[in-house]
């Protein structure tokens, strides 16, 4: 993997997003960032982990299966509760 972001990072947005419904705005306040050495949301895009979504007029990021799957492997914790709450 050559990604420019710590992995524990990108898990860590994973995490959050799945934990609830999260619109394109609050994430992007939430995890944006102006720092090249730190391209969290750049770097889960890219890799196919997070997705933006349109519906019922609102831009949602979900995470992706592939994503997902990256959590149930690193975080089997985290993918437990995310299956609770679905």
């Amino acid at each position: 993997m050559n990604s420019g972001a710590p992995e524990a990072l990108i898990l860590d947005l994973l995490e959050w997003t799945a934990s609830r419904e999260r619109t394109y705005e609050e994430t992007m306040d939430a995890w944006r960032t102006s720092c090249p050495r730190l391209p969290v949301w750049e770097d889960a895009n890219d890799r196919g982990l997070i997705q933006v979504e349109q519906h019922n007029g609102r831009a949602l990021v979900r995470v992706t299966s592939s994503g997902l799957a990256l959590l149930a492997k690193t975080r089997p914790s985290a993918s437990v509760f995310m299956q609770r709450s679905a």
